[in-house]
């Protein structure tokens, strides 16, 4: 028996479940898709809210997509991973295991997002790149190429601005911490000097810094 049937709406058709299934109840509308080629009858996939699937895109296994998300192109989300949000995915990009892609984030062309990887806020993947692991992208993050962002790595390009101070973007791997265009090792962030600071942006980057490194070390960015 399949478990949801299609009902059409504009160019795209409404699920409908029809039957229990994972949390998805007999008689639930879902979200919106060209067709059965669009979303699994097997498993407990399934597209809730408004979200949208179009193309060639595959939901399967027992993967979700809701909230506003769209898919599209030749993209495919399996396993148990969960795009949500405002997120899109596109091309050939694939996101699976117990990934997870939320906010306004965007993955496409080659892409792939994958095991407990994390990507939300503002952040583009794109091209080969590879975020996997329990790696965490967020903020204004873009990884492209043929990066790849593994193991328990944590990129944060987000904006951060403390008060009055200056506004620079931050990103900290497992060893390194780049602010603005200075990157370096966290041990050796951990003992510049105020010298050393002022060499990279001037007393600007002294006033952030000042404000900046007591919480860096709460948070234990150092480490």
């Amino acid at each position: 028996m399949k478990k949801y049937e299609l009902i059409p709406e504009r160019n795209f058709f409404r699920i409908k479940a029809l039957k229990d299934f994972g949390d998805v109840k007999k008689g639930e509308l879902g979200g919106l898709v060209l067709g059965e080629h669009n979303l699994s009858q097997e498993g407990d996939c399934w597209v809730s809210d408004n979200a949208q699937i179009s193309g060639n895109t595959r939901v399967s296994g027992d993967a979700r997509v809701s909230d506003n998300a769209w898919v599209s192109g030749d993209a495919r989300v399996s396993d148990n991973a969960w795009v949500s949000g405002n997120a899109r995915v596109s091309g050939d990009a694939w996101i699976r295991d117990n990934a997870q892609v939320s906010g306004d984030a965007w993955i496409r062309d080659n892409a792939q997002v994958s095991d407990n990887a994390w990507v939300s806020g503002n952040t583009q993947i794109s091209n080969n790149a590879r975020v996997c692991d329990s790696a965490w992208v967020s903020g204004n993050a873009c990884v492209s190429d043929d990066a790849w962002v593994c193991g328990g790595a944590i990129v944060t390009v987000n904006v951060i601005t403390f008060g009055n101070a200056f506004i620079y973007d931050i990103t900290v791997t497992n060893k390194h911490i780049r602010i603005g265009c200075e990157q370096h090792l966290k041990e050796d962030w951990k003992n510049f000097s105020d010298d050393e600071i002022v060499k990279m942006d001037g007393k600007s980057a002294l006033k952030f810094w000042r404000l900046f490194k007591p919480l860096a070390e709460q948070m234990g960015l150092f480490n």
